[in-house]
């Protein structure tokens, strides 16, 4: 089949300088929800009509399989697919798409796909407030006779309930006749698209007509207020989703999942948590309230505290993380490693059973096994110009507050004193201690504020 998406629309109820098409919902753009749907039924051609915010939306959907099609002006739905027309195979059916209506199923298109082998299959869709859509009339004998829009509707017209999404389908040698044949004679000057269903009535061709199994399958965006409830909707959908899975929410309203989410059995979510990119969480992880996880991989049995944040990173089975903690990208954790409240590591790799329990940043570091580091501890991995690495061996001891200058080793089972900084190694088994001297002074005056 070919496959034609509109997306060309301004979206000027959205009042934003993005294109419409290109606002995220559930962490992705409204057109690369449709363009995944239609790629999910092994289509022959994907036609992608564009016209405002051409270059932003070539920039973000790096697709080389989609044919761009420019449609300049836009002059409606009908002109639109005038465009296309010239890269759909004649033999095949041709499904019309919308850009703005992302979480129509791939189920839905394929019923609609099966109707539409030797007629026109149009999707419809009965609302309780079908204000802004075209309606479906039919005769007596429930026959489709035409589709009008809202706006040419007689009052009478204006009650139907049943209404056109827009998406259809029909063979491709028809579409190309009746397109040919639009008139732009009407209230918005336009050429509709759905002015061809009249004129399969005339021509004697069947129509059919596939109900939407869900409202929530077809409604488009066309303001900030109509993305917010399809966000709801699909977070809604990926929660149920989630918990058919065997996932424990906590509150399936209160989780967001912008990306791909994939749990083992007995995994828990609290609270308020965010999930973007491709996060996995192993059997039995357990996230607590507020927590934000980008691009991470969490161990089996791992629990990680509230309001950890944690990205491009890989935890290990059993570890702890949090609460307060921060894994930025290229940190590795092994198994059993805790890592407590406000401390942040950044593209280190932690070898099992050690801990940074509290107040501490170690960045570009190699830590062993069973490493204990203090609270208040840093590594000084940046000069200003470059980033150099700390190495603490298995088994080190490092003491609170404690700097730890790279490029530096900490030697197997050394332990560092609080207050240490260190500039040369430490060698293995050693106590190494770097403070000034304590100094006492007797009768020493601590500064006054000079009076007014």
């Amino acid at each position: 089949m070919n496959i034609v998406i509109l997306a060309a629309g301004q979206g000027k109820r959205m009042h934003s300088n993005l294109p419409k098409v290109l606002h995220p919902l559930a962490g992705k753009a409204l057109v690369s929800h449709v363009i995944d749907t239609a790629r999910s039924l092994a289509p022959q051609t994907v036609c992608l009509v564009y016209g405002h915010g051409g270059d932003a939306l070539r920039t973000t959907i790096a697709a080389p399989d989609l044919v761009w099609v420019l449609q300049e002006p836009q002059l409606g739905t009908g002109h639109a697919v005038m465009q296309a027309l010239p890269h759909l195979g004649e033999a095949e059916t041709t499904l019309v798409l919308y850009g703005d209506v992302p979480l129509i199923q791939a189920a839905t298109l394929k019923k609609l796909l099966h109707a539409a082998r030797k007629a026109l299959a149009i999707l419809t869709v009965e609302l309780a407030d079908p204000t802004g859509y075209g309606r479906i009339v039919r005769n007596a004998a429930g026959e489709v006779l035409r589709i009008v829009e809202q706006k040419d509707a007689s009052a009478e017209e204006q009650a139907i309930a049943e209404v056109n999404t827009g998406i259809v389908a029909l063979p491709t040698v028809r579409l190309a006749e009746w397109l040919g044949r639009l008139s732009n004679n009407n209230a918005q000057q336009e050429y509709y698209l759905t002015d061809i269903v009249a004129m399969a009535v005339a021509a004697g061709v069947p129509i059919q007509t596939t109900a939407a199994q869900d409202e929530w399958e077809v409604l488009g965006v066309n303001s900030k207020v109509q993305l917010a409830k399809l966000e709801r909707v699909a977070q809604r959908r990926t929660a149920e989703r989630l918990m058919e899975q065997g996932v424990r929410l906590a509150d399936p309203a209160r989780i967001d999942v912008r990306g791909e989410l994939l749990c083992g059995r007995d995994v828990f979510i609290d609270v308020n948590c965010v999930f973007e990119g491709k996060v996995v969480l192993e059997e039995a992880v357990e996230v607590g309230p507020a927590c934000v996880l980008k691009n991470a991989r969490i161990g089996a049995g791992s629990r990680l505290a509230a309001f950890s944040h944690i990205e491009d990173a890989i935890v290990g089975p059993d570890g702890v993380i949090g609460p307060f903690a921060r894994l930025r990208p290229g940190t590795e954790l092994a198994a059993g490693v805790h890592v407590g409240n406000f401390v942040e590591l950044k593209n280190s790799k932690f070898a099992a059973q050690s801990k940074a329990n509290h107040l501490a940043y170690i960045g570009d570091a190699i830590v062993g096994s069973r490493v204990n580091i203090g609270a208040g501890t840093i590594t000084c991995n940046y000069d200003g110009a470059n980033k150099f690495q700390t190495i603490i061996e298995d088994d080190a001891f490092i003491g609170s507050d404690t700097q730890l200058v790279a490029p530096v080793t900490v030697g197997r089972g050394a332990t560092l004193g609080a207050g240490t900084t260190l500039t040369r190694d430490a060698p293995p088994d050693t106590l190494t201690i770097s403070r000034a001297r304590q100094v006492s002074i007797a009768g020493w005056k601590r500064p006054q504020k000079a009076r007014k």
